[in-house]
């Protein structure tokens, strides 16, 4: 019985080769769409669960009150781990690392800048790193030692062995290899190429010795025993600032390693969400475009009915029942599933690339997974039983007298039940349209929007080596100023497009006794206005040839606000025991978020504490190639030894809007298969309508009814349901998008025009797709139609 079903449905589809294709394509694009979203959202869910305990580790957070709200990071005290270890009851290890930086690790004549991670032995403990060589027991313990990954290894030192071998530290600390574990998956949040001691670190920054609990500088993670202990070890960890430094108001509390990534966004020192809702709205796409595959499979399918009503009328005659009709149809649609499956995976295979290069991710199939396939077979049964159910029910339920003698078939309930269906598609699609509209209006509203300072031909060189001397900054300034290829050049504390340091500890005369104002603080040079394209607002800059401002600040337009200074050039400053005199204050611009208010800044010379980063301005009447030519061989002489590290301004100022971007692009592309697919929901339905109406339309011909007469009756009913569609929509998308906006202080109003551009595109998306159908029929000779009346 098995292979009679199985010939049927191959003639079936060999018969009607069109509709098959049709039928078969759709499928294939749905099903591809939905493998690559949840394929994507396979890989954001995996972050950080690859480690044997991961379900038992924790980051510590701290919160910390300050300007009316609670900001809460991952950044905490040097103490915190040996406190957490010793007084916190559950704990197994706790541990403290820096985050990953980038440093010069060289090897004979090899000089490559690395990321790189200090942490001690509990580190990798808790996230326990499949070992190569080494013994992970006795690693971290010592000062000039280090781990390395395989293929960092190998960029080394080739294919032999590295145990033992010397490296270099930024061409100072010689460190001895003692292991090498496998490469860190870029679904890590901490994504490294080389671990060094705990104890390395502090003799090479003085200032990170000691216990120092107003000084958050690294990582703190906790595994756990068992998760019973989680309730009253996050209780416990509540007020160990306050145990440890009475006068410190910050709490500390236990945030899930494995929600780490997904779940970052805390407010009012609660986690919110985070990435995971931009994972929750590719799941919902991946749902919708699959079960509008399927609900076009439906349409097209009991579109063609009349074609198959006579087949089931003389199986039923000589004795099939109709449970066995419902097992042929829903096999016939199993197997267009299946044949749509493997079109899905050439699909699949030929635009991964793509979509890894947009994502910045390798994401891809795991053949040998029995997870994936299992996963697969479920999906196949799903979509086939969910695109064959209706059709089989709908086609086995023709009485066979009637249709045997040629009578009319009752399509009242069934053509309402697919106009219901096109018009669930339709809703779908204006959703998408009036969402992706409006993300992109936002992206470029808050890209567009002044963010204080010009960052066009604008560069950052990272400071290194012998570049850190201050006489050595001040000799490639007037360097790089000489050469022409520069027209001003300033030096800045930390990267200008990324976050930094921020205190707490900054009072005034006129602060109110217990209030909490935190500041981002950046070191600056001289110039530093000009030279990225800000403005003074009031006072003077720091001056260029002398130290005596070691004792001045600058404060930002936010700074001055929150502080509520009427005069703030000369003000007294205290910052911690010091008092410091403002001598300018400066337009605020972004430095960290661009979707969230400037927040109060001070500024202090960078030549106090040193400075990260030389910012450049490009000369513009010189040629920008030759000019970074010119750069690049002034830093060099400067500092033969390390390779020049430079970036773009706009293109480090891009990665902000990375997420957005990935949703508004992912969206759309999606979202267009999506609209792709319903079109051809509603071709199936139009498909259905000509047929049963082609006697009306040729009796409309021959009373004299022209082509567009017969296109404007066929496509007003068409036109109502995609209105209908709309109508039924646009609340729906003005919920779903007044909340993603929510989130972003700096915002655009919903206007109408997404809601008009969805409206407009919807209908001509109706009116084409019908026409095209309708067009052949109101073409057709009606005496073909009319010839057996």
């Amino acid at each position: 019985m098995f292979r009679l079903n199985l010939k049927i449905a191959l003639r079936n589809l060999w018969k009607n080769k069109g509709f098959s294709l049709i039928n078969i394509g759709g499928l294939a694009i749905g099903l591809a769409s939905c493998m690559v979203l949840l394929l994507y959202v396979a890989y954001e869910w995996s972050y950080d669960k690859q480690f044997t305990n991961s379900d038992k580790t924790y980051v510590v957070y701290q919160n910390a009150p300050a300007n009316g709200k609670i900001f809460s990071w991952a950044w905490t005290p040097n103490a915190m781990a040996e406190e957490v270890a010793a007084k916190i009851p559950g704990v197994k290890y706790a541990s403290h690392s820096t985050y990953p930086n980038g440093k010069l690790i060289s090897a004979g004549e090899k000089k490559i800048n690395s990321r790189v991670v200090f942490a001690d032995p509990s580190f990798v403990k808790i996230l326990d790193y499949k070992f190569i060589k080494g013994n992970p027991n006795q690693v971290l313990k010592g000062v000039n030692t280090i781990i390395l990954t395989k293929s960092f290894s190998q960029k080394l030192f080739g294919n032999e062995d590295p145990i033992n071998k010397m490296v270099k530290l930024e061409n100072q600390d010689v460190l001895k290899v003692e292991a090498i574990i496998e490469d860190v998956t870029p679904n890590n949040s901490i994504v490294f190429e080389c671990i060094m001691p705990w104890a390395l670190f502090e003799k090479r920054e003085s200032w990170a010795k000691g216990k120092n609990w107003g000084n958050n500088m690294c990582l703190t993670i906790v595994q756990l025993k068992n998760n019973s202990f989680f309730t009253s070890a996050n209780a416990d960890m509540k007020g160990i600032y306050k145990r440890n430094q009475k006068d410190n108001t910050a709490e500390a509390l236990l945030h899930p390693l494995t929600k780490w990534h997904l779940y970052d966004d805390f407010q009012n020192g609660k986690s919110v969400g985070g990435k995971i809702e931009q994972l929750k709205i590719f799941l919902l796409l991946a749902f919708c475009i699959l079960l509008i595959a399927c609900v076009n499979f439906m349409n097209l399918s009991t579109a063609r009915s009349e074609r198959r009503s006579k087949e089931v009328g003389i199986r039923k005659a000589i004795g099939s029942t109709r449970k066995s009709l419902i097992g042929q149809f829903l096999l016939e649609s199993v197997f267009i599933t299946f044949i749509s499956t493997v079109l899905a995976f050439i699909l699949i295979e030929v635009s991964l690339p793509y979509f890894n290069n947009l994502l910045n991710i390798e994401l891809k199939i795991d053949y040998n997974s029995m997870g994936f396939w299992a996963t697969l077979l479920g999906l196949m049964i799903f979509t086939g039983f969910i695109a064959g159910s209706y059709p089989a029910l709908y086609l086995s339920s023709f009485e066979p007298i009637k249709v045997l003698k040629g009578l009319k078939i009752k399509t009242d309930s069934s053509v309402s039940i697919r106009k219901v269906l096109v018009v669930t598609q339709f809703v779908f699609a204006a959703c998408l349209i009036v969402c992706t509209s409006v993300i992109y209006q936002q992206l470029n509203y808050v890209k567009n929007k002044p963010i204080g300072y010009d960052k066009s031909n604008l560069i950052q060189i990272a400071v290194q080596g012998k570049m850190g001397d201050d006489s050595k900054l001040d000799l490639l300034k007037t360097q790089l100023l000489k050469s022409g290829a520069a027209s001003d050049v300033t030096f800045f504390s930390k990267d200008i497009t990324e976050n930094g340091n921020n205190t707490t500890d900054i009072s005034w005369d006129g602060k109110n006794r217990g209030e909490s104002v935190l500041f981002n603080n950046r070191g600056i040079g001289s110039d530093f206005i000009k030279t990225i394209g800000t403005e003074l607002i009031s006072g003077r800059e720091f001056l260029a040839t002398s130290k005596s401002d070691s004792n001045s600040v600058m404060l930002n337009e936010a700074a001055v606000k929150m502080m509520g200074l009427k005069n703030p050039v000369g003000a007294i400053i205290t910052w911690g025991d010091t008092k410091l005199t403002n001598v300018g204050v400066i337009k605020d611009f972004v430095v960290e978020s661009a979707y969230q208010k400037v927040a109060p800044m001070i500024f202090y010379p960078s030549y106090r504490d040193g400075s990260s980063v030389i910012i450049v301005r490009l000369n513009p009447n010189q040629n920008i190639s030759s000019s970074l030519l010119t750069i690049d061989d002034l830093v060099k002489k400067i500092e033969p030894d390390y390779p020049v590290n430079r970036k773009f301004v706009d293109e480090s100022f891009e990665v902000k809007f990375q997420n957005e971007k990935l949703l508004g692009t992912l969206s759309n592309w999606f979202g267009g298969f999506a609209i792709f697919i319903s079109c051809l929901g509603l071709l199936g339905l139009a498909l259905f309508m000509a047929e049963q109406r082609k006697k009306e339309i040729s009796i409309r011909k021959v009373l004299g009814a022209s082509t567009a007469n017969i296109l404007t009756l066929l496509n007003k009913d068409f036109i109502k349901l995609v209105a209908i569609a709309n109508v039924i929509a646009f609340p729906l998308a003005y919920i779903i998008i007044n909340k993603w906006l929510s989130a972003y202080e700096y915002r655009i109003s919903i206007s109408a025009l997404p809601f008009i551009i969805a409206i407009g595109l919807s209908v001509l998306i109706a009116v084409l797709t019908v026409s095209v159908q309708s067009l052949k029929v109101a073409k057709a000779n009606p005496v073909d139609a009319l010839k057996y009346e």
